[in-house]
């Protein structure tokens, strides 16, 4: 089966204006914009046919192309960023078997959550979308609630039934749990990873759908998914030693080069 790997990126972002081009700095001391660190995430994985970065902004256009990154421009029209991957797989040619949407605000995205989420899809003929899940310490869970109580939007969660078929994502720390958990001690709360596994059929339908409810109240692009009644697959993947944050907040930008200095990525 085909891989095509997307990095979805706009400007003009609500909460962050201008975050793919926002500079961060390695351990080396050296700054990669955000938009660049996730393409060398995207280029580290094993088994993608193909990796381009969708974009609607010649700002980011200029940048990606400078550091060698193909680029496929796609409409002012895209709400999110699997919309933006409808676009780019039907602009080349809607000929891929898998398409992967890796969000260009995760550059820690280890290789592989995403070969283990292409994995994992090949081998669920049902299901129509997948994507990771990493089970939080009790560190993370900290930092997720702190978030919280300080009114930001920090990492999503997920819960899932059986088959590990997806209940509901919410950026609220979801399911509750009264229990204080040691630093490395194991919680029943999954960090939702923004990463996506699609397969053509179903990304190809997806921009057609009415946005629900849901997916307006959390702004939640998968949720769109659930409220279609369509299955997605939820993958366990391990951290292996790494750390993980999405690029939400400008707030997040020091966290995420304390993370990069601390596992000496340059």
């Amino acid at each position: 089966m085909s891989v095509l790997v997307v990095i979805p990126a706009r400007h003009a972002s609500t909460r962050y204006p201008g975050k793919p081009l926002v500079a961060l700095r390695g351990a080396d001391g050296q700054a990669r914009t955000l938009i660049r660190r996730s393409w060398e995430a995207a280029m580290a994985v094993t088994g993608a046919d193909r990796v381009v970065v969708a974009t609607d902004d010649d700002r980011i256009r200029i940048e990606a192309e400078g550091f060698g990154a193909e680029v496929v421009m796609t409409s002012t029209a895209c709400r999110n960023g699997t919309e933006r991957c409808a676009e780019a797989h039907a602009a080349l040619g809607d000929r891929y078997d898998i398409v992967v949407n890796l969000q260009g605000d995760a550059p820690l995205t280890p290789h592989w959550f995403v070969e283990d989420l292409v994995t994992a899809l090949r081998a669920d003929a049902e299901a129509e979308i997948a994507t990771p899940v990493l089970r939080c310490d009790g560190h993370a869970l900290k930092g997720l609630l702190a978030d919280r109580r300080a009114g930001r939007v920090g990492g999503t969660t997920a819960v899932f039934g059986a088959g590990r078929r997806a209940l509901y994502f919410s950026k609220e720390v979801i399911p509750y749990t009264g229990t204080t958990y040691a630093e490395d001690a194991a919680t029943p709360i999954f960090h939702h990873v923004g990463v996506y596994a699609y397969r053509p059929a179903a990304l190809a339908a997806y921009p057609g759908w009415d946005i629900g409810p849901l997916e307006t109240l959390e702004g939640l692009e998968q949720l769109r998914f659930l409220e279609q009644g369509r299955p997605v697959l939820c993958v366990e993947v391990a951290a292996r030693g790494r750390q993980f944050w999405e690029l939400n907040n400008p707030e997040d930008v020091p966290r995420i080069e304390a993370m990069l200095a601390a596992m000496g990525m340059a």
